[in-house]
């Protein structure tokens, strides 16, 4: 049973009901060629990916291991043994003969799980394969979001290197002027040095987002796996996160989407199975051992009437003294569940504060862009007017100086805000526990680890 979900019913601001966008798979939610091909690149290359597959079949393979005690052993045995041995007798001395033996038998064996302990370690040992193919789900997700946020960058950086290189060529023909008006006599060399100036930190901000571009597709081809081209294009290539309906729905859908939640709740119920583990110990253990076979001193006499042989042995173990340890183990169990629980606790109050967070982000980066156009558009007639200003001589260059300066570093910022905005969307997807549906997987099943649609 799940414990009392610790948040509140609803996300503060939200009232619509439809469900959450985390019932899309993620070849839904991204729909740019492109980007979806590198995240299935990534997916298939990526090693943390690889090592959490390997977690999920090792545990898979301890759930299986766990299962098959609930069921009888049998085993072919077949033995043969030569040797001589020693006699004396009365008024004959000592005499040796050969002693040879040979037997063929099946062996059973099975312990009777009446106190549920065997089926208690399986029902841990599956729930804690199931919360690793969470843990596993989990970085799937989290190599998503870092996908798509690296290829948001890059076409970020390819918009802002865009606007730069425009500013440049602006900057450079303004300062041909400001050289061409010193060399006649009719503008001062600090004009001309203040046009210097502003070309010099155009450029100097180009250098910066080819370094920063540079790292990000380094960092990029970490996540996929391999060297990634990206063909050229700009940050409006990408969908605008506007358009996309981005409904988080109810808190309590995070129990079901978000990963991290499942395989806490499945790390719960398998300390509670343990509890179970723990209590079966203070019982009986009955098991029952028996074989069934032939022997005979001869090979050839294997299989002849008379030769056959059988065992059957019952065996009860009823704990008496062990000096606590058996009291020990079960309050060990007891502990690990309370933690277990706190544990599902403090991941559903963490998930509830990064969707929380998200939407606030989400919320606050739109007006922030709507807020920064408004600016850009007074900035560029701000511009446009200390430009015209200083060609009647109304006014120093330093205001042109100061004009383009804004400009440029607003122009700037609102790429920055757009691609936020479009990160925002793909975080709340993912704070959602969006991008892979929940799957149960059953022993000897063929999926490990690879993506689910």
């Amino acid at each position: 049973m799940r414990p009392a979900q610790p948040v509140p019913q609803a996300y503060a601001g939200e009232t619509d009901a439809a469900p959450s966008v985390a019932r899309i798979g993620w070849h839904d939610f991204f729909r740019e060629n492109h980007l979806r091909a590198l995240i299935a690149t990534a997916l298939e290359n990526n090693r943390d990916v690889r090592i959490a597959a390997a977690r999920v079949a090792e545990a898979r393979a301890a759930w299986r291991i766990e299962g098959s005690a609930l069921y009888p052993e049998l085993n072919a045995i077949g033995t043969g043994a030569r040797g001589r041995s020693m006699i004396n007798l009365p008024g004959l001395g000592t005499q040796s003969y050969d002693v040879k033996q040979v037997t063929a038998q099946l062996s059973a064996s099975w312990e009777i799980d009446f106190w549920g302990r065997l089926r208690n370690l399986r029902e841990a040992a599956r729930d804690q394969y199931l919360a690793t193919e969470e843990a596993r789900r989990a970085v799937a997700t989290d190599l998503v979001t870092q996908v798509a946020n690296g290829y948001l960058l890059e076409r970020e950086y390819e918009e802002r290197v865009a606007i730069a290189h425009q500013t440049i060529k602006t900057r450079q023909e303004a300062l041909r002027i400001m050289r061409r008006r010193y060399e006649v006599g009719s503008g001062s060399k600090l004009e001309m040095t203040q046009a210097q100036t502003l070309l010099a930190q155009a450029q100097s901000a180009l250098q910066g987002l080819d370094q920063d571009r540079e790292i990000n597709r380094n960092a990029l081809a970490l996540i996929v796996g391999k060297p990634v081209e990206i063909a050229p294009g700009p940050l409006g290539l990408v969908q605008d996160g506007s358009d996309l309906i981005m409904p988080p729905g109810l808190p309590s859908e995070l129990l079901r989407y978000r990963p991290d939640i499942v395989a806490a709740e499945y790390r719960l119920r398998a300390a509670n199975a343990n509890i179970g583990v723990a209590r079966a110990a203070f019982f009986p253990n009955i098991s029952l051992t028996g074989a069934f076979g032939t022997a005979s001193s001869d090979l050839d006499g294997l299989f002849r009437d008379g030769s056959r042989s059988w065992t059957f042995t019952p065996t009860i173990t009823q704990p008496l003294f062990n000096a606590g340890r058996l009291s020990a183990n079960l309050e060990v169990a007891k502990a690990r569940q309370v933690g277990a629980v706190a544990d599902y606790e403090k991941t559903v109050q963490g998930a509830f504060r990064d969707v929380s967070d998200a939407l606030v982000r989400r919320r606050q980066l739109a007006l922030q862009i709507e807020t920064t156009r408004t600016v850009l558009d007074a900035l560029r007639e701000r511009a446009r007017l200390a430009q015209l200003r200083f060609d009647n001589g109304r006014s120093a260059y330093l205001e042109v100086l100061d004009a383009q300066r804004d400009l440029f570093d607003t122009e700037q910022a609102l790429v920055q805000l757009r691609r936020a905005h479009l990160a925002s969307a793909i975080a709340l997807y993912a704070a959602l526990g969006g991008g892979f549906v929940p799957e149960v997987v059953q022993p000897g099943d063929s999926k490990t680890g690879e993506q689910q649609r």
